[in-house]
């Protein structure tokens, strides 16, 4: 794929994640809030500990989709593919974005499904969009060595 098509797959799902990022944090504080708002309290657990684990479970959820989101858009406006932890990071992403769209069709439905499965396409896009990552030679093909008769290498038979 072209240059056309790589940088604004990678930009678009950058922006998804950003704003799936907003989201989780959201989700997490008004849960957070819920539970130490209501001291609920699950097989003895502190209803304060509760509350605070949930702000930093959506806190750190929304760090790596932001992180994720930052991977992209550096392959994105570099117009190169991202380096192993970052593909590893996106790959991670992707598996994670699975899983919860299976989740999501019985606790919220197909239209949740349907959203994940779209911010999945768009990682795994951006992935393949961009190849692997290889390492190419810096050496100008016009100064590279010939092999034939006319270099003092065998001809072919």
């Amino acid at each position: 794929m072209g240059t056309v098509v790589r940088r604004p797959i990678a930009a678009a799902a950058a922006a998804v994640l950003f704003v799936e990022a907003v989201g989780i944090v959201f989700v997490n504080w008004i849960l957070g809030q819920v539970v130490d708002g209501q001291s609920m309290s699950l097989a003895g657990l502190d209803p304060g500990v509760m509350a605070t684990s949930t702000w930093i479970m959506g806190g750190l959820s929304g760090l790596y989709l932001v992180v994720c989101g930052v991977v992209l858009v550096r392959s994105a406006l570099s117009d190169r593919p991202p380096g192993r932890v970052g593909r590893i990071l996106l790959i991670v992403c992707a598996v994670v974005h699975v899983v919860l769209g299976a989740l999501a069709v019985g606790l919220v439905g197909w239209p949740a499904f349907v959203l994940m499965m779209v911010e999945f396409g768009l990682i795994v896009l951006a992935l393949i969009a961009f190849g692997p990552r290889v390492e190419r030679d810096r050496a100008d093909p016009v100064d590279a060595p010939k092999s034939g008769p006319e270099n003092g290498a065998p001809a072919p038979a």
